[in-house]
């Protein structure tokens, strides 16, 4: 099995087309489609269904897709690792991140990086935490900066970066702000609802709270950036439940703490692949990170990124 063969079978999976991976890695279509021929030979199997609109993978393909990204990371890493002996650290740097992540500045985090290994491409996306870890354990990420959602893994390993509790934040004319007292899951029950997708942190440790306690809630108001829920609340139109360090992006809302949650609390990670897939950039950033790391939650505005 050659590795030009995985690079181009994982080129077709991602793009779903033969024309559009071709024009992708430069290479005529007739010679992608004969080595997918050759790839599907050595297999013994089908890797994609081919139809005259477009092309999809098959269960041995899907099978596949995630091992060859591993694959090819590793010997990615292999590469840049040699280069890193040789006192240059080159390559990419793919990162995924949360919006807001406690315990990390994750802008001041890359400049940092940047002047340290200036010949280092960055590249940055921001999504939910399922989404990331996903990503990390595939080797489409190098790392990750996440809310902690399961347990290590063989392809997925965990960094402890954070640990707060959540709170409550309203309108300072709502009831809740009038009485200012210390709020319970049971309290809000029922209470119109601002959050995020069910992929984010935040959102993940407020429904696990609210589980903990035996209340239901519906979230009315459902976004996928931080700056639009805490409109929604500046608009009194309804309250969220998010981290404690949130309560200084906008201080004209009143934020009251939260108890009663069981163990619930937002814990953030970075997130990595195995040690031997893990590329020089990433043990490159994480040294940074070392030396870098904010405050605790309770110093400042900047304890999350924005």
């Amino acid at each position: 099995m050659e590795l030009r063969h995985l690079q181009h079978f994982v080129a077709v999976a991602e793009d779903r087309h033969f024309t559009r991976a071709a024009e992708r890695l430069m290479v005529s279509q007739s010679g992608l489609s004969a080595s997918i021929r050759a790839l599907e030979r050595e297999l013994q199997t089908p890797l994609f269904v081919r139809t005259t609109r477009r092309v999809t993978l098959t269960e041995a393909g899907r099978a596949l897709l995630g091992e060859a990204r591993r694959i090819l990371a590793q010997v990615r890493a292999a590469h840049e690792a040699v280069a890193a002996v040789q006192g240059v650290l080159r390559g990419t740097l793919s990162l995924g991140t949360e919006q807001c992540v406690a315990g990390v500045h994750v802008a001041r985090l890359l400049a940092a990086f940047r002047r340290r290994h200036p010949d280092v491409e960055i590249r940055l996306r921001q999504a939910g935490s399922g989404a990331l870890a996903e990503e990390v354990a595939a080797g489409r990420l190098d790392l990750a900066f996440a809310y902690r959602a399961e347990a290590d893994t063989e392809h997925l390993r965990s960094v402890f970066l954070n640990r707060e509790p959540m709170a409550v934040l309203c309108h300072p004319g709502h009831r809740l702000a009038a009485a200012g007292a210390v709020l319970t899951p049971r309290d809000l029950a029922d209470e119109v609802f601002v959050d995020f997708h069910p992929d984010w942190g935040p959102r993940r440790t407020t429904d696990t709270a609210f589980a903990a306690a035996g209340v239901r809630r519906t979230v009315a108001l459902e976004v996928n950036d931080v700056h639009g829920l805490l409109d929604l609340v500046d608009e009194n139109l309804g309250i969220a439940v998010v981290p404690r360090h949130f309560r200084h992006k906008r201080t004209s809302l009143t934020a009251l703490p939260l108890k009663d949650t069981g163990e619930a609390a937002y814990e953030t990670v970075a997130l990595l692949p195995s040690p031997q897939a893990t590329s020089p950039a990433a043990r490159a950033l994480m040294a940074v990170l070392e030396t870098a790391l904010e405050p605790g939650p309770d110093t400042g505005p900047e304890t999350g990124s924005a």
